[in-house]
């Protein structure tokens, strides 16, 4: 039913934004891994808010482990997981009950299911990502230990955006408020955000992400390729609108000359215009490509809307909303990209044993 993302490395998540809890299940983790439960707070604590343009929810997001690990060691069997919602306030959202805002999920899940929760957006909030988290957290802590990092970073806020995305500093990027790597592309899009705040409006942009260490061989041939995985991962994060891989749309723009990666001897290639992937499967460059978020359409700003019977209303939002939520989106993006190379690495190796 659309809860449930992988085939091998399977996560399954549930709750809605102003639920008791939100959380998940993960199937398929292999045993005897040693987590780092630090490290799972600290990927968390990156989604949570932490800027004046961010939402005023501020959600502990403390994770707890109901199975699947004994004294910190994964145990082979399903691991479940709850975080409890300790800051929501249904009672903001009254006026919204009988209306569908626009380029929301009211009226879709209306006409999906008869029935919705339109606390927070219910099921459809950005709420549910922390789920993801925990479960990419976990995905990157097994990567690691086959060499494989995944990093990512804002390279685009409104209409400013990074110089220079081919070599991105990511240890830059982790200490930046906005998880940008370039300063000056920093402080103008400081500037523009706390512009759009004045003017009681939103901003949206673009997140690039690196795969680092990855062998080639990863990723099946046709339907269930590694790119077309990766943009089924990052279309499913709540605002995604766009994604590409390597040179992506630019691609139209070149000759067939031009844009083939001519090898080297040790198979490695000159370029990487093809973002690290061909014929689906890796190629053991780094696999790179981008997300773009469209603006939380939900701002100060009264939103036209309509009600049950279609006809027009008015509604002012009372609800705590981000003037821009890309910066938070950054630990999402390597979330749900973890969960694709976790799959994939381990479908690859039953193949090979």
């Amino acid at each position: 039913m659309g809860n449930t993302f992988g085939r091998i490395f399977r996560l399954t998540t549930f709750g809605e934004s102003h639920g008791e809890a939100v959380g998940g299940v993960i199937d398929g983790c292999p045993p005897r891994l040693a987590l780092d439960f630090q490290a799972i707070d600290q990927l968390l604590a990156q989604r949570r808010p932490h800027n004046y343009f961010e939402t005023t929810r501020r959600e502990p997001d403390r994770v707890r482990f109901l199975s699947g690990i004994k004294e910190g060691v994964t145990l082979g069997t399903p691991i479940a997981f709850i975080v409890e919602n300790q800051k929501h306030n249904s009672a903001e959202y009254d006026e919204q009950k009988e209306v569908f805002r626009p380029s929301h999920a009211d009226y879709t899940y209306q006409a999906k299911y008869g029935i919705r929760d339109h606390c927070g957006g219910g099921r459809a909030s950005a709420r549910e990502t922390v789920a993801r988290v925990v479960a990419g957290a976990i995905a990157m802590q097994f990567l690691e230990q086959q060499g494989i990092s995944i990093d990512a970073c804002v390279t685009q806020i409104g209409h400013v955006q990074v110089s220079d995305t081919q070599d991105l500093d990511f240890q830059t990027a982790e200490q930046s408020p906005l998880r940008c790597p370039d300063h000056d592309a920093e402080a103008k899009m400081s500037a523009i955000i706390a512009e759009t705040q004045q003017k009681g409006d939103t901003l949206g942009g673009v997140i690039t992400c690196v795969i680092s260490g990855c062998k080639a061989g990863l990723g099946e041939p046709v339907f269930d390729k590694l790119g077309a995985t990766l943009a089924h991962a990052m279309m499913s994060i709540p605002s995604a609108r766009g994604f590409e891989i390597g040179e992506g749309f630019a691609s139209a723009l070149m000759t067939g000359s031009r844009y083939a990666d001519a090898f080297n001897g040790d198979f490695s290639t000159k370029t990487n215009r093809s973002g690290g992937i061909q014929g689906g499967i890796s190629n053991g460059m780094e696999i790179r490509f981008s997300v773009a978020f469209h603006p939380v359409v939900t701002s100060g700003k009264p939103i036209e809307a309509v009600d049950r019977q279609g006809n027009p209303r008015t509604v002012q939002p009372k609800g705590r909303h981000d003037i821009c939520q890309v910066p938070r989106a950054v630990p999402v993006v390597q979330s749900m990209a973890a969960l694709v190379i976790m799959d994939n690495f381990l479908l690859q190796k039953s193949i090979n044993q």
